[in-house]
């Protein structure tokens, strides 16, 4: 599959049943929707999917099954992020053997005090590299870990498979733009993240895709493409017209926006999220609803 690193390429929820188990069948139906919202790749096993409340098991479970249904309609990447460098290249290899196109890692961390250096961070990258799948690098404020510009252009550099770089820091704008010049052709992939909080300001920084969640990739992808169309009235017109949703998603919910919506839209049965996790309180569901009804996503219709 030749692979085109740009477009929206969004993150998977993962659904439960009430019981806190996992639910298959609507982890399907989740895949389904996202294909036909024009996403142009699916991240599966990412901190939007609840990797961090879900077991090894369950990994692989969700692995396989993810791959198997999407099947190569759009390319899928798979989160492998761990502190272990052994867990983190065997989960790479598997996501390799089963089909996917990419693998997402964070920095070795665990917890608030154990970090990885920059050479401990080079070296898990560089041995993922050898699995030989394209890797993509998330500097994420949740892994706590220092990921200055210089070392990111010289795991570019060094790391054959390392193509592509999800910023979502602080001021992510400023980061990609001098990340894009000091690294060159190097950096083949910079996206952004942040249920594109920070979009316009990213792609006007050079960034050529984004990892938003779920929720209205259908409404967020054009976008991008009207941006590097060379469309930027196009592009700041559609971005404000669902700015509301996502800053309402990126402040007041996260990674529950995208469960609510679908159980709204019939797409899964419940948009339960494992303790310690909260529900959505019903006045911060009830405005995302309002915020979402007017734009006439798909989620809201998929499964009716």
């Amino acid at each position: 599959m030749s692979i085109s690193y740009t477009g929206i390429w969004p993150v998977a929820p993962t659904p439960f049943h009430e019981d806190g188990s996992l639910d298959e069948g609507g982890m399907k139906r989740v895949l389904d929707l996202m294909i036909d919202q024009g996403v142009d790749g699916i991240c599966i096993l990412a901190n939007f999917s609840e990797q961090f409340l879900i077991t090894d098991d369950e990994r692989r479970t969700l692995t396989r099954l993810c791959l198997e249904h999407v099947a190569g309609r759009v390319p899928v990447i798979v989160t492998i992020s761990h502190y272990a460098t052994p867990i983190v290249v065997a989960r790479a290899q598997e996501a390799k053997d089963l089909g996917a196109a990419i693998v997402m890692m964070m920095p070795p961390y665990h917890g608030a005090l154990m970090k990885g250096t920059a050479e401990q961070t080079f070296e898990q990258f560089r041995q993922v590299g050898e699995v030989g799948i394209p890797i993509m690098l998330q500097d994420a404020p949740l892994s706590g870990v220092d990921l200055p510009v210089p070392l990111l252009v010289r795991m570019a550099r060094e790391i054959e498979m390392l193509k592509l770089f999800k910023i979502e820091c602080p001021q992510a704008a400023a980061k990609l733009r001098a990340l894009i010049a000091a690294g060159g052709e190097a950096i083949e992939g910079p996206f952004d993240g942040e249920e594109a909080i920070t979009l316009l300001a990213d792609l006007d920084a050079g960034c050529t895709g984004t990892m938003t969640s779920a929720m209205i990739p259908d409404l967020i992808g054009p976008v991008v493409k009207d941006f590097l169309a060379g469309n930027r009235q196009a592009a700041f017109d559609g971005y404000a017209r669902v700015l509301p949703a996502v800053n309402h998603e990126n402040r007041q919910c996260g990674f529950r926006s995208a469960k609510a919506a679908m159980v709204e839209g019939g797409v899964i049965g419940s948009a339960f999220c494992r303790h310690p996790i909260a529900p959505l309180h019903p006045d911060t569901h009830g405005m995302l609803m309002e915020l979402l009804r007017p734009l006439d996503p798909l989620v809201l219709r998929w499964g009716k």
